[in-house]
């Protein structure tokens, strides 16, 4: 891959969502990268955001706007400062500005509301991603099986190469 790429990161704020965050930083990132943190939400409560934004997804949120407290209450979304923080090193260490002209952030957030395993297959093509790195939540085969997988779905579907990155602390896979 060439510099200039489009990393997506599917962040639902668990450890396993972290510790790929955490990989594509350490991995991927580099200097004129964008970062694209992924959130999917279940489902929209306000009618009028539902009819906005069901189908496209939040506006890119740059990594300036997405810290503030306000901005996160906006789309409902728990503040976490160790997401933040890795966020804010990784753009330090990769020397990657935060804001370019009109702000047009190299680290961006995106939500989505839905299935999550068709919205990342969404944010995939929608955003031109050259790369998706995701969490595994440790599911074991039975239950891969009865509950089915948001991984094995997205790297059956998306367009893009797929990095699952496993909790090396997980039992019996």
């Amino acid at each position: 891959m060439t510099n200039d790429r489009k990393i997506g990161v599917a962040m639902d704020f668990s450890k396993g969502s972290k510790l790929a965050l955490k990989w594509a930083t350490d991995n991927l990132l580099d200097k004129g990268d964008t970062l694209y943190l992924i959130h999917i939400k279940p489902s929209l409560d306000d009618e009028s955001r539902n009819l906005l934004w069901s189908p496209s997804g939040s506006p890119l949120i740059p990594l300036a706007e997405f810290r503030e407290r306000e901005v996160l209450q906006k789309y409902d979304i728990q503040f976490d400062p160790e997401v933040l923080d890795m966020l804010e090193t990784a753009s330090r260490q990769t020397h990657v500005p935060l804001c370019y002209n009109n702000c047009f952030a190299s680290v961006v957030a995106k939500l989505y509301w839905g299935d999550a395993r068709d919205k990342l297959c969404e944010a995939v093509g929608a955003l031109k991603l050259d790369a998706l790195v995701m969490g595994s939540r440790g599911l074991g085969s039975i239950q891969r099986v009865l509950l089915g997988s948001v991984s094995s779905y997205v790297i059956a579907s998306a367009t893009c190469p797929v990095t699952i990155v496993k909790d090396p602390s997980a039992k019996g896979h």
